[in-house]
């Protein structure tokens, strides 16, 4: 090769490097808007780990602050912050945030729903529904009796029911910084589950004592849901972020 040719290939392959580098640091996205719906007893900031990692792969995340007051309100809020994303969207919820996306899912920027240890639920249900009847030998959440009609969980059994995979000093946090839940929102009903028209994934946590790993696999299998397992507690948000932020990736690249 001449010097003139070596010097424009070198030139070229320089020229290249950030393109390389830039692309290798922000893939293409299929679906680049993340929002994330809490469930009961909690508030978004339980996502803060999750989010840092869609934040740093080059996701758009929007975090939802629901009031858990009923059904009908946290949809509302979910669908505002829906309505400021400027294209599609992945809808996550943990819990009873579940409940949230299947009805707040047929919003058609809504292109996937992923549930993080949640109620996936059919038409008609609510998540009262589903655990007046628990199986037997479940575990029974210590939910307390309802005060001015919200629901707390018994502080000095949050951590085993609810985090029991979560460092000692945060889930003694949580459980003191809890957000009470409004029995309004136990017993709102679902009225059309967007699980049955827009493509769902669904992390089953398999040491969880709220939502019981056998009710959660028969959600996930009903909304034919792409299924992984997960060892933890039914906080596996707070606990293992990389696991859930993987999943949601997973459902923004449409990988089934």
């Amino acid at each position: 090769m001449s010097p003139r040719y070596l010097a424009l290939a070198t030139a070229a392959a320089i020229a290249l490097i950030p393109v390389a580098k830039a692309a290798n640091a922000n893939p293409a996205l299929a679906t680049k808007n993340v929002v994330l719906v809490h469930g009961g007893f909690v508030d978004g900031s339980g996502w803060q780990k999750v989010y840092n990692i869609l934040k740093r792969d080059g996701y758009n995340v929007t975090i939802v602050q629901n009031p858990t007051t009923s059904l009908a309100d946290d949809v509302a809020f979910t669908k505002r912050a829906i309505a400021q994303q400027d294209g599609p969207v992945i809808l996550v919820g943990h819990s009873y945030g579940g409940a949230v996306i299947s009805e707040a899912g047929t919003d058609p920027k809504v292109k996937g729903l992923v549930y993080i240890a949640a109620f996936a639920l059919d038409k008609g249900e609510s998540v009262q529904s589903l655990i007046s009847h628990p199986a037997p030998g479940a575990p029974v959440p210590p939910i307390l009796p309802a005060q001015d009609g919200y629901l707390l969980l018994d502080r000095t059994k949050f951590a085993a029911s609810f985090a029991g995979d979560v460092p000692r000093d945060e889930a003694e946090f949580m459980a003191a910084s809890q957000v009470p839940w409004g029995v309004n929102a136990l017993g709102g009903a679902v009225t059309e589950p967007a699980w049955k028209t827009k493509p769902s994934w669904y992390m089953v946590t398999t040491d969880d004592r709220m939502i019981p790993p056998p009710a959660q696999q028969m959600m996930a299998k009903r909304a034919s849901a792409t299924v992984i397992e997960v060892p933890g507690s039914h906080a596996i948000y707070v606990s293992q972020p990389k696991a859930v932020a993987r999943l949601i990736e997973q459902a923004a690249l449409g990988e089934k």
